[in-house]
C-alpha cells in the first residue's frame, strides 16, 4: 500500500502566523480568543480571529477577493517554494487541490448587503460568486497554474479532515503525485449569529470538559500541507490512517452514543494497522458544548482507556469549523517535528472543574511533554449532521 506524508506544513489562525508563532504561543499555553465585537455588533464574544494584515487579494479577479481566500494566501506563502517545487518536478497536471471550508466569500457578501441597504445597490466590484464553495481550490490552483483535480469538501467541522483523506486517496489512485490539501474558513456575522440562535456559543474562552463548560469560541485560520508519496526529509509525517462515518442522528446534535464517532476511530486505527495503545495523543474535537464533550469523551475512554494524553486545542484557535480538521492536525503536525525531542504536548486550557458526568481523561496540563518523541497521533472531527472523520498521524520508521 502506497504511503502518504505530510511534507510541508502553512498555519494561520488565532495564535499567529507561521510554525513558529504558533508553535511559541501553545507550548506557553497563550490563548489566541479574545473579546470582540467586529462580527457580533452590539455584543461583545470571545473569538478566535486572525490578528494582523493579511496578504492582498486585489490582484486576484473579482470572484476571489475575499478573507476567506486571503488566509489562504498567507498559508500558501509559508510553503510556496516547496509547491512550486513540487509542480517543476511532477507535472501541472499531476498535483492537485483538495480543501475544506464552510464560509468561503459570505463576509464579503454581508458587506455588499450593507452596501445595498445604504446606497439601494450593489457594490459594482462585488461579485456573487464569492460565496462559491470551490473558490480556495479555485484561487490555489490560480497561484501555482495547476492543472489537477481542484475541490473543496464543505461537511461543517470535518470538511478538512474529509479533503485530506481524499488527497490521500487521489495519490493512492494514481491520479495525482502530489496534493495540496487542508482547510481554510474565515470569521463572518453569518456564521456567529448562526451559532449563537443555536445557544452553543460562548461569552468567554470556551472550557472543554468542565462542568461549567457553555459553548464553543468560533474562529478562523487555515493550514495547507504538501502531501506527497514519499517523504521529503525529517520533517515528514504520515499520514498513516483515516475513518470517515455518519450518524444519521440530527443535523446538529452528535449521536449520545458516539457509534459512529467511535466507527470512524476504528477505521483510522484499522486502516493504519495501529493498535489503540500504540497512540501517543488525541487531539479531541472539544467543542466545550454539553452534548459533543461527553459524547467524545465516553468514546475515548472506551476505545483507548483514561490513560492516554488528550487535549483541545480550541481555547488557543477558537473552532475555525470548515479548517479546524487541517489546522488542529497542522498542531500535531508540529508537535512530531524532531525540534520536539521531549515530546511536549498541546495543553488542555480549562479551569480545572471536572464534570463528574464525564470519564476522567488524561487532561494535557500546561507543560507536560512524554519525555520522548511522539510516534501516534490521532485527531478527531465531528461535524452538523452527524459527519464525522478521524486523522492519524504517525512518524516515518
Amino acid at each position: 500500500m502506497t504511503k502518504i506524508y505530510l511534507n510541508e506544513c502553512g498555519i494561520i489562525c488565532a495564535l499567529g502566523e507561521g510554525q513558529e508563532q504558533v508553535k511559541a504561543r501553545l507550548y506557553a499555553g497563550q490563548p489566541g480568543v479574545a473579546a470582540t465585537s467586529r462580527w457580533s455588533e452590539g455584543r461583545e464574544l470571545a473569538l478566535g480571529a486572525v490578528p494582523g494584515e493579511l496578504p492582498s487579494v486585489a490582484h486576484l479577479p473579482l470572484h476571489l477577493r475575499s478573507r476567506n481566500n486571503a488566509l489562504a494566501l498567507a498559508a500558501l506563502d509559508q510553503i510556496r517554494p516547496a509547491l512550486q517545487a513540487a509542480v517543476a518536478r511532477y507535472g501541472a497536471s499531476r498535483v492537485g487541490v483538495v480543501l475544506g471550508t464552510s464560509t468561503s466569500g459570505i463576509g464579503e457578501t454581508e458587506q455588499a448587503l450593507a452596501h445595498h441597504v445604504a446606497n439601494g445597490a450593489l457594490p459594482e466590484e462585488f461579485s456573487y460568486r464569492v460565496q462559491e464553495m470551490g473558490s480556495p481550490a479555485e484561487l490555489l490552483a490560480l497561484e501555482l497554474d495547476l492543472e489537477g483535480p481542484a475541490y473543496v469538501h464543505s461537511t461543517a467541522c470535518s470538511s478538512a479532515a474529509k479533503a485530506m483523506a481524499s488527497a490521500a486517496r487521489m495519490i493512492r489512485m494514481g491520479l495525482c503525485d502530489a496534493v495540496i490539501t487542508g482547510g481554510a474558513d474565515s470569521l463572518c456575522a453569518f456564521t456567529v449569529a448562526g451559532f449563537s440562535s443555536l445557544e452553543s456559543v460562548s461569552a468567554g474562552q470556551c472550557n472543554p470538559m468542565s462542568a461549567n463548560r457553555k459553548g464553543i469560541n468560533i474562529g478562523e485560520g487555515a493550514a495547507l500541507f504538501l502531501m506527497e508519496a514519499v517523504p521529503s526529509g525529517g520533517q515528514s509525517v504520515e499520514l498513516m490512517g483515516w475513518g470517515e462515518s455518519s450518524d444519521g442522528h440530527h443535523i446538529s446534535a452528535p449521536d449520545p452514543q458516539g457509534t459512529g464517532a467511535r466507527l470512524a476511530f476504528e477505521q483510522a486505527l484499522r486502516r493504519a494497522g495501529v493498535a489503540a495503545a500504540e497512540v501517543d495523543y488525541i487531539n479531541m474535537h472539544g467543542t466545550a458544548t454539553p452534548q459533543n464533550d461527553a459524547m467524545e469523551s465516553r468514546v475515548i475512554s472506551a476505545l483507548f482507556g483514561n490513560e492516554v494524553a488528550v487535549s483541545s486545542t480550541k481555547p488557543f484557535t477558537g473552532h475555525t469549523l470548515g479548517a479546524a480538521a487541517a489546522v488542529e492536525a497542522a498542531l500535531c503536525w508540529l508537535a512530531m517535528q524532531e525540534d520536539n525531542a521531549q515530546g511536549r504536548l498541546p495543553p488542555h486550557l480549562w479551569d480545572g472543574a471536572a464534570d463528574p458526568a464525564l470519564p476522567a481523561l488524561n487532561l494535557v496540563p500546561p507543560g507536560a511533554a512524554l519525555g520522548r518523541p511522539l510516534r501516534r497521533v490521532l485527531s478527531s472531527s465531528f461535524a452538523f449532521g452527524g459527519s464525522n472523520a478521524v486523522l492519524l498521524l504517525g512518524r516515518p520508521e
